[in-house]
């Protein structure tokens, strides 16, 4: 199961961790998991080569955390919020496959 938790600071999004594998299918073939990788890729490249914002974004073995700077730049925000919609989609289609959680920071 790939479980993302999304945190929130002030009532706002202002990171999330994401780590697991789904598990839907063989390696190469889990629509789930590409799915939210390319999402998640998608963000961090938005939020640190598009729109410059010096996100810390660290990427392991099967985990990946981003985290807005401290000054909730509102376009980082809004970027959030989109990959926050779009796992949520994800989550509705495939529900044994994803996890979400909320946590204040």
């Amino acid at each position: 199961m790939i479980s993302i938790s999304f945190y929130q600071c002030d009532q706002q999004l202002c990171g999330c961790t994401v780590s697991g594998h789904a598990g839907y299918a063989d390696c190469g073939q889990d629509v789930v998991c590409a799915g939210v990788s390319t999402a998640v890729q998608m963000t961090a490249n938005t939020l640190t080569e598009i729109f410059n914002i010096p996100a810390d974004i660290s990427v392991e073995e099967n985990r990946i955390h981003i985290r807005l700077p401290e000054s909730l730049p509102s376009n980082g925000v809004k970027i959030l919020e989109a990959l926050e919609l779009q796992i949520q989609l994800l989550k509705e289609e495939f529900p044994r496959f994803i996890q979400i959680k909320h946590t204040e920071v």
